[in-house]
């Protein structure tokens, strides 16, 4: 049985401001105002946060949302939270019912087939009500926020890589009150201080998601009463016919088809030497997007099945992309898009398949892209790295005897492109807004020691236009430790287009240069002082016939150490010196001679 699903229905394209009742300046002032809200959300959660996850690394989705629960404004953080939000406003709304939404009321779901995220990534939102013309309270709005928190009694500390049922994920709140008309609810906090490892920790930061919320309240209440509430919801709803009528008018100038493509996730976590499949099929048509995963792999026992709203997150992250890019996110973007899935398959998990690691989404994303390479490479770059390649420790601070949990992720080479090369070391496209944890922080909050930090040279894809590289590095600890890895995208290559070659993959290697070394992916590693972890993302793939390179490019890339010698050699056919000074009559005879050969 296939399942489509899609946001709920929006304004017409045709519709405008004056069919709303508002102007449009007014409008405008009212939207940048959401946006400006939005943001002052994002500075009041970092400010207030404990996890650096959340204030170091921006892992967090904040919106504002029109009375249906469709975001009208949102800050840069994680992109797919954002739609993910949306998702699970709705099915809050579903099972609870909007009248049943007080005043004051504060809301945290993370039941992962309605809130579209693992139990560590919690949805906070707050209903938002404002008088109407004759004085009485009327719902205009909800402020949502969703970050990374650190223990939910999932049964592993940290992070959990190969559970088998949802009930060994942590403790579920199926849109539960935080607070009830603006009182705190004391019994839901007691139960998330007697179930969490780190209790302090993870309530501040839920605080913190409550802090957001209100002050998204707070100035949305502020703009209905400077304009009055008929005059504000009429203006979110132009806001989102707006946002639809942009996306049509650059939908009808994509390339119109199908094309299919798959790729896979290394393992489920469980089954270790199994490859996943994500099988996707796009078709573009005057009037729909359509992202098909009908085929995908289905009885995946470990946790790398993605809730349905999950899915079409990501996937709305791409149609973004691709239609677009330039403006602020708002449901209306999203209209012409549907997604299809199959409940039960890896990309639509039902109860109780287990859903914690989620990092199918991260590599979900390229294949929509690989699929529209096929029919547009003059708009699509070849693969990234393929993932955050985090990196998350956590063990007993030797200073302070206090536990510590800390985490980053890693940049990796982006793909090629028609319009030049992919860029190096750089946020994976999942996350955009985010930034990697400084290495002072690591240092002084962990037992982790940064001993190096770099490209790695020859990670990107050859091609007319070569793939970004990837980095590397090396975590030395200094007490004993846990060390877990999340990185995936290490059993298949980041992919070329247009005749380029693919990237270098990813890879952790544990202990390297010892008789103890291990070259892994995905792990969870007990480590005793001294033990030392390498984190080597890959480079993206490479774009084009990597002969038709400008030999001045390649010797650039010499230089600058992202090229080795010999690969300028193996790959572009040009003969370097280690200065990066080309040989340009030997480079044109072996280019000619391979040219003979192919012949």
């Amino acid at each position: 049985m296939t399942t489509n699903t899609s946001p709920s229905p929006s304004p017409s394209p045709n519709a405008t401001s004056s069919a709303t009742g508002t102007d449009a300046i007014t409008v405008e002032v009212i939207r940048h105002g959401l946006l400006a809200s939005a943001e002052e959300m994002a500075r009041n959660l970092c400010r207030t946060a404990y996890n650096t996850v959340v204030y170091e690394i921006h892992d967090y989705g904040i919106g504002l949302h029109d009375a249906a629960g469709d975001v009208v404004a949102d800050a840069p953080g994680i992109a797919v939270f954002t739609r993910g939000n949306d998702h699970g406003i709705k099915r809050a709304v579903q099972f609870l019912g909007a009248d049943t939404m007080a005043p004051g009321d504060v809301f945290i779901l993370n039941y992962p087939y309605w809130s579209s995220a693992h139990t560590l990534d919690p949805l906070v939102f707050a209903p938002i009500h404002a008088d109407d013309e004759h004085g009485v309270q009327q719902l205009v709005g909800f402020a949502s926020c969703r970050i990374h928190v650190l223990d939910l009694k999932q049964k592993d500390p940290g992070y959990v890589l190969d559970s088998t049922d949802a009930s060994q994920e942590g403790i579920f709140f199926p849109a539960t009150r935080l607070y009830v008309g603006g009182r705190q609810n004391d019994d839901v906090f007691n139960i998330i201080r007697f179930n969490s490892r780190m209790p302090e920790r993870t309530i501040g930061d839920i605080q913190a998601q409550v802090s957001a919320c209100v002050t998204g309240r707070r100035r949305m209440q502020e703009l209905v009463a400077k304009y009055g509430l008929g005059t504000v919801s009429s203006a979110m709803e132009a806001i989102n016919a707006h946002g639809e009528k942009l996306a049509r008018l650059a939908l009808a100038q994509l390339p119109k088809g199908t094309w299919t493509a798959h790729d896979f996730v290394d393992n489920d976590g469980v089954d270790l030497d199994r490859l996943v499949k994500m099988n996707c099929t796009v078709t573009i048509t005057d009037d729909e997007f359509v992202i098909d995963w009908s085929g995908s792999e289905t009885g995946v026992r470990g946790p790398i099945n993605l809730p349905v709203g999950q899915t079409e997150a990501f996937c709305s992250l791409i149609f973004k992309a691709m239609t677009t890019p330039d403006t602020p996110v708002v449901a209306g973007n999203f209209a012409p898009m549907r997604i299809v899935t199959e409940p039960g398959s890896v990309m639509h998990a039902v109860h109780p398949m287990p859903t914690f690691t989620l990092w199918t989404a991260l590599i979900g994303g390229e294949v929509v892209l690989k699929a529209l390479a096929q029919g547009m490479p003059d708009r699509v770059p070849a693969s990234s790295g393929g993932d955050v390649c985090s990196m998350m420790g956590l063990g007993t601070h030797p200073r302070t005897g206090e536990p510590w949990l800390e985490a980053t992720n890693e940049a990796v080479g982006f793909g090629g492109h028609a319009g030049g090369d992919g860029e190096d070391g750089i946020m994976h496209l999942s996350e955009p807004g985010c930034r990697n944890n400084p290495v002072e922080v690591l240092e002084t909050k962990s037992s982790m020691v940064i001993d190096s930090y770099g490209y790695r040279p020859d990670t990107g894809g050859a091609g007319r236009h070569r793939g970004g590289v990837g980095v590397a590095r090396t975590y030395r600890f200094t007490g004993p430790s846990t060390g877990i890895c999340l990185v995936y995208k290490t059993k298949t290559k980041p992919w070329p287009v247009l005749g380029g070659l693919p990237g270098t993959n990813n890879q952790v290697v544990l202990n390297p240069g010892t008789e103890r070394e291990v070259v892994q992916g995905g792990s969870y590693n007990h480590l005793q002082a001294g033990d030392v972890l390498v984190n080597a993302t890959g480079g993206g793939g490479g774009y084009g016939d990597p002969l038709l390179r400008d030999p001045a490019a390649v010797g650039r890339d010499v230089r600058n150490e992202f090229v080795s010698v010999s690969a300028a050699l193996r790959d572009y056919g040009v003969v370097v010196a280690a200065d990066g000074t080309v040989d340009e009559t030997a480079t044109a005879a072996e280019r000619a001679s391979r040219g003979e050969e192919s012949a």
